[in-house]
């Protein structure tokens, strides 16, 4: 149930349809955007939903649905049941398109069993009837003319005529050459006059011409002719296109006979058209709204993430503003907002956004808010919004508004929603305010669900003690006096009418004389909700800044966490190779000895001999002395460039710098990749590149991490400032593990955001190319970045 009766108007949900008409290619599709229904059947709105976000996966990611043809039958099927009635050409061929239409569609489907489960429901039972098509085609061409073979009578009335207007043309030809001949011709070729083909011949020689004048000029110097000789071939054409269209007029009703038992099969065509248009509009939408599916509970929840106004967000994004996205929870706990704050504060949009999307979700459209949002059913949407007030009724705006809560307190339950905006408004405040609170106490006792507008103070405190109500406020910059349209659950807000009058320029002593008139108590209540806001939005920008601090602590921790697991590898790693070295240089020393020492044993101890042997060992034992005492030193400071070596902050490790990009280094120790600012490294001489075991166990480490590694980003919906700190972390991860591209996903919407992505990535001296996706897949809304 939905009230008022114009509760789409008050929503929003009237433009909505007119926009979803507007996606629609039949009139069917637009009759059954008028006919959506408001449903309250768990199963059936998940099948409907479901259909329509396959659809948009279709659209999305899947080939091209068939989206032509898509014409409106029902008058020609209405045309098929009287006795002897037929079809013309035209109407036939339009009924042949639709089937075409129909069974490529049925086909799309079949290709694609079990991919899009929901959309097959739709399209179990239709059946691809050849026979239906076979029949028009024999008797309808391509072009959608009759065939001159539709009947071996038309075939033989086709070739007469030809026969009969060949001859025809070829005696008025030699006709008219020989009157030029003559010089009977006025200026001028062969024409036509009442369907006939006729000689120009100038009027003081019509004489010479036998036939029949079927028209002069203007001036009477010129008679149209039209030879005897071929006035009888021509009637003989004439009756020959009599008994032509007989035939065809036979042949169709033939066919309209044949196709008569068909009548149920092509209705059902019929709306299974109409059914996939509505669905394609849905989806159409869907994208154009970036609407998502919810979560779908049976329970009468909300718990909207990201949520925004459909239409003020097409409104701001032709305009290039933004929209500052609502997030809130109504469920058993907190069954009723209470939502205040500030005129001009966002409260109205706020509720509409509530009412507009829940309506849309169940009438079957995706709602444009986050896919992580969970939204319940409910049996009764009531609203009361806007100045109702009628002279023929005879009713104030109060007591339009008390009517609305005389149906409301009757008609609510556990699964309605309701809306309220400015609560308690259009009488005295004395009266109003303790009525709108009674109002409000006997729908909570009725566990109604909802959001309600109010500037009542009295409304305020009641939410604040009473369970079932939880109060609400749009944030307000109270140092700039401008709202933020920032939804804050858990507390009151101000309605800043004293900060506003003066911002406005409402002299001081009027401002002055209108405190101490509206008393000592209000006005502290109302400075301190004041202050509990500003805190609260401290409160709330230094936890957004220190979420963003934890971020990157937590990823410094990662990243040390790994660094010094490499390290502890790659130590247990050369103590194992500097032994096997040492053993070998031992091994290689003995060796030497000992052959020394034959040496001279063999040669006798010759002195030479001798002397040469000592010479030898001496300059082994130099070489091994001077390889063995090597070190590394420090070289010149100087520039750092790709191929230097450098040794780490605080610590021993070396590594060799991969690229050098604004201020910072990649630089590669063994297996491992790490980013660090220029000023803090220190050039070193002496240290070499792995050998080819290190190497090859770095090619595996940088696949496994190029596995792990997302080479997309969706920044879509973010900051400026926010989407470059998200960026510029990938962009240090890409460059670490050498990846070749990246995925940047920024949204079309005005450009601004690209832009500023764009100019910040062709800063790196690594990016070699920027490129749009393809304008079927996103188009210039995606950045593909390559790297040199």
């Amino acid at each position: 149930m939905l009230y008022p009766v114009n509760i789409g108007d008050k929503l929003g949900f009237t433009e909505v349809k007119r926009l979803l008409r507007s996606y629609c290619l039949s009139p069917m599709g637009g009759e059954r955007v008028d006919k959506m229904q408001f449903i309250a059947r768990a199963d059936l709105l998940g099948k409907l939903l479901r259909q329509t976000w396959e659809f948009r996966q279709i659209l999305q990611d899947d080939a091209p649905f068939p989206a032509s043809d898509y014409l409106d039958i029902r008058p020609l099927l209405h045309k098929i049941k009287p006795e002897n009635a037929f079809l013309s050409e035209e109407e036939v061929f339009h009924l042949m398109l639709v089937l075409k239409t129909v069974f490529q569609a049925i086909r799309y489907m079949n290709e694609r069993e079990g991919r899009y489960p929901a959309l097959e429901q739709l399209f179990e039972k239709a059946q691809i009837e050849k026979e239906i098509l076979s029949l028009i085609s024999r008797v309808i061409d391509e072009k959608g003319e009759i065939r001159p073979d539709a009947s071996q009578a038309l075939s033989g009335i086709f070739q007469q005529i030809h026969k009969s207007e060949l001859e025809s043309r070829k005696r008025l030809d030699s006709i008219f050459r020989q009157a030029i001949k003559e010089g009977w011709i006025a200026d001028g070729n062969l024409t036509i006059r009442q369907g006939r083909m006729v000689i120009p011949v100038q009027a003081e020689f019509k004489r010479k011409i036998k036939g029949y004048i079927h028209d002069e000029s203007a001036t009477g110097q010129t008679v149209f002719i039209e030879p005897a000789e071929v006035f009888d071939l021509n009637n003989r054409v004439r009756d020959l296109e009599f008994e032509k269209r007989r035939e065809i007029t036979r042949i169709l009703i033939e066919l309209t006979g044949q196709l008569k038992p068909f009548t149920f099969q092509l209705e059902s065509y019929q709306q299974l058209l109409t059914n996939v248009d509505f669905i394609r509009a849905k989806a159409l939408l869907a994208i154009r709204l970036q609407a998502e599916l919810p979560k779908l509970s049976d329970e009468p929840v909300m718990r909207l993430v990201n949520a925004r106004h459909p239409l003020l967000w097409l409104s701001h994004k032709e305009s290039g503003q933004d929209v500052e996205p609502l997030t809130l929870t109504i469920e058993e706990e907190e069954r009723i907002l209470v939502l205040s704050g500030p005129n001009a504060g966002g409260k109205s949009v706020c509720l509409k956004t509530v009412g507009l999307l829940q309506l849309m979700l169940q009438s079957g459209m995706l709602v444009p808010a986050s896919e992580f949002s969970e939204m319940g059913i409910f049996h009764k949407i009531l609203a009361d919004i806007g100045d109702d007030q009628s002279i023929e009724s005879d009713l104030s705006t109060y007591s339009a508004h008390l009517s609305k809560m005389k149906e409301f307190i009757s008609q609510a339950g556990e699964r309605t929603l309701v809306l309220i905006d400015e609560f308690g408004t259009g009488t005295d405040p004395q009266f109003g305010g303790p009525l709108a609170e009674a109002v409000l106490e006997e729908l909570n006792a009725r566990k109604v669900r909802g959001v309600i507008t109010t500037h009542y103070s009295n409304l305020k405190l009641f939410a604040g003690n009473t369970p079932g109500l939880v109060n609400a406020s749009m944030l307000f910059d109270s140092k700039g006096l401008n709202p933020l349209y920032r939804l804050e659950m858990g507390k009151p807000g101000s309605s800043y009418a004293f900060e506003i009058a003066e911002k406005i320029g409402l002299p001081g002593k009027v401002l002055k004389t209108a405190r101490e008139k509206a008393g000592a108590g209000q006005n502290y209540l109302d400075k301190l909700l004041i202050e509990l806001e500003r805190e609260k939005k401290e409160l709330l920008d230094q936890g957004r800044e220190l979420q963003r601090q934890q971020q990157r602590l937590d990823q410094l921790v990662s990243e040390n966490t790994a660094l010094k697991q490499h390290f502890e590898e790659n130590r247990k790693k050369l103590l194992k190779e500097a032994k096997e070295e040492a053993r070998g240089i031992i091994s290689g020393a003995n060796k030497l000895v000992e052959n020394t020492i034959s040496e001279i044993r063999q040669s006798g101890a010759d002195k030479e001999q001798t002397r040469e042997a000592r010479r030898k060992l001496k300059e082994t034992g130099g070489a091994l002395t001077k390889k063995e005492e090597e070190k590394p030193v420090a070289a010149a400071k100087s520039a750092i460039v790709p191929g230097n070596w450098v040794k780490l902050p605080g610590s021993e490790a070396k590594g060799e710098v991969i690229s050098v990009s604004r201020g910072n280094a990649v630089i590669a120790i063994g297996n491992l990749r790490t980013v660090a600012k220029l000023g803090q490294l220190e050039k070193v001489a002496g240290s070499k590149p792995g050998n080819a075991g290190s190497r090859a166990s770095y090619t595996v480490y940088q696949q496994s991490e190029n596995m792990k590694f997302n080479h997309e980003a969706d920044l879509r919906g973010m900051r400026g400032e926010e989407a470059l700190a998200e960026l510029e972390k990938l962009m240090d991860r890409a460059l670490m593990l050498g990846v070749g591209k990246l995925k940047v996903i920024h949204g079309k919407g005005d450009g601004i955001l690209r832009k500023l992505i764009r100019n910040y990535l062709s800063e790196y001296p690594q990016v070699a190319k920027l490129e749009d996706e393809h304008p079927d897949r996103g188009g210039d809304g995606i950045t593909y970045v390559h790297f040199s």
